[in-house]
């Protein structure tokens, strides 16, 4: 009888997969909305919604794209789920809620918002 080692996994391997797939699945989702926004925005009766709505609703989904994308990209690069400003892990209870984050919670409520507006989302 012989026993066969494995090596161990990287600690965070297999969540860090499931957070890359919910990133890419909310991008393509938003991506998707984002583009059928925009054709009603060229349609004449715009289904119901008026200009205004569609442009803060496209800004809102803009946003969240490029949130995700930036996520995606940290990933690649090795520095997701550091935080940005105190460089400490971002726990993966958060990263789970909200997979785009780029602050710890410490550090997330030391930054204030400012003035917001439902066209522009908050920096995590």
């Amino acid at each position: 009888m012989s026993t066969t080692l494995h090596e161990p996994a990287a600690p965070f391997a297999e969540p860090m997969e499931l957070l890359r797939g919910m990133l890419e699945e909310r991008y393509a989702v938003d991506t998707d909305r984002l583009t059928r926004m925009t054709v009603h925005a060229a349609l004449p009766q715009q289904f119901g919604r008026d200009m205004r709505t569609l442009a803060v609703q496209t800004a809102y989904l803009r946003q969240g794209i490029a949130e995700t994308a930036h996520a995606l990209r940290r990933m690649s690069e090795g520095t997701y789920g550091r935080c940005v400003d105190c460089d400490k892990a971002i726990p993966l209870g958060r990263l789970r809620a909200a997979p785009q984050a780029t602050r710890c919670v410490p550090c997330r409520r030391r930054k204030p918002y400012g003035a917001f507006t439902a066209a522009a989302r908050p920096v995590r």
